[in-house]
C-alpha cells in the first residue's frame, strides 16, 4: 500500500491549524505536507511534528511575497501563484526560495514545491520558459548543497486559470532542459485526470524514469475525497505498487464528508479500505 501523508491546508480544516497535526495522526497519517508554513515559527512547526510522529515531507515556495504578512496576502490574491516563470521577478524568487529552504532544512523537509506562476497576459510562453528554466537551475543547485529535492507540479487552468505548467510532457521537458538530478516532478493525479486522463498509461509511462519525485490525489472533477468521482483510485494504488513506487501519496483535497468537527475523519473510509488490501470503493 502507498504511504499516504496528510495536506494540513487541505484536511482538518475544521480544526485551527496547530491542532490538525493531532489530528492526521490519530487518523494513522505518518507524514504531512504544508503548502504555506511561512507564517507559524520554525520552533513551533518543529515541535507539533515531533509532539505527533510526524514528519513533514513536502512545503511550497511562497506564491509571492519574501516575509510572513507579504506571502500570506499573495496566498489572498489570486493573481499570485508563484514567481518562477515571471521575468522581472528573479529576486523576489530568490528570496522565497531560499526562505522555503531554510524552512526545509530546519523541519528536515526533503521536497520543496516550486511554484511556477501565472501567466502574465501578453508575454510570449518562450520568455517565462527561459526565466522559469533559469530560476529553476539556480534553485535546484542551492538545494542540491542542502541534500534537499526541487519539485514542479503540472496544474489544471480549470482551478487556477493562467496557470504556466499545466502537462506532465511539459514538466519533464523542462527537466531536461534544467538538467538537475534533484529536480522531480510532482504528480498530481486530480490535474493530470483534469487536463489529460489516461493516468494508468501515464504511470506507467513515467514512473519507471525515477522522476516522479513525489504524487497527489484527490477525487474527480470535484476535488474532494478520492473514492467520490471518476478515478479508480484502488486500480491504481495496485499499480503504485506494481511499479515500485516508494515514496509518498499526498492528500491534497477537499473533505466533504461529515460536520465539524469531524468532516475530515468522517471521510477517511477509503483510506481504512487502502490499509485492507485496496478492495474497490
Amino acid at each position: 500500500m502507498p504511504q499516504f501523508a496528510a495536506n494540513l491546508n487541505w484536511l482538518y480544516t475544521e480544526l485551527p491549524f496547530d491542532q490538525r497535526f493531532e489530528a492526521a495522526a490519530r487518523d494513522g497519517f505518518r507524514a504531512v505536507e504544508i503548502m504555506s508554513p511561512y507564517a507559524c515559527p520554525v520552533a513551533e512547526l518543529k515541535a507539533l511534528l515531533t509532539a505527533n510522529g510526524l514528519q513533514l515531507v513536502l512545503l511550497n515556495t511562497p506564491p509571492g511575497g519574501t516575509d510572513a504578512a507579504s506571502i500570506e496576502a499573495a496566498w489572498a490574491s489570486p493573481d499570485c501563484r508563484g514567481t518562477a516563470c515571471l521575468p522581472g521577478h528573479e529576486a523576489e524568487f530568490s528570496a522565497g526560495f531560499s526562505l522555503a529552504l531554510d524552512y526545509a532544512q530546519q523541519l528536515d523537509c526533503p521536497r520543496i514545491h516550486v511554484m511556477a506562476g501565472l501567466l502574465p497576459d501578453g508575454m510570449e510562453r518562450e520568455a517565462a520558459q527561459a526565466t522559469y528554466v533559469a530560476n529553476l537551475r539556480r534553485a535546484a543547485a542551492q538545494a542540491s548543497l542542502a541534500g534537499v529535492n526541487v519539485l514542479i507540479e503540472p496544474i489544471n487552468t480549470r482551478d487556477m486559470p493562467g496557470y504556466f505548467l499545466n502537462r506532465q510532457d511539459h514538466a519533464h521537458a523542462v527537466l531536461d532542459e534544467v538538467g538537475a538530478e534533484n529536480l522531480t516532478v510532482q504528480m498530481d493525479l486530480y490535474h493530470c485526470q483534469v487536463v489529460e486522463g489516461d493516468l494508468a498509461t501515464k504511470l506507467r509511462r513515467y514512473l519507471p524514469t525515477g522522476r516522479v519525485g513525489h504524487i497527489q490525489i484527490a477525487g474527480a472533477p470535484g476535488r474532494n475525497e478520492p473514492d467520490l468521482g471518476e478515478i479508480n483510485y484502488p486500480y491504481l494504488f495496485a499499480l503504485l505498487d506494481e511499479l515500485g513506487y516508494g515514496g509518498w501519496v499526498g492528500c491534497e483535497y477537499k473533505p466533504v464528508r461529515g460536520l465539524a468537527p469531524g468532516a475530515t475523519a468522517d471521510g477517511l473510509g477509503w483510506l481504512a479500505e487502502a490499509s485492507r488490501g485496496m478492495p474497490a470503493f
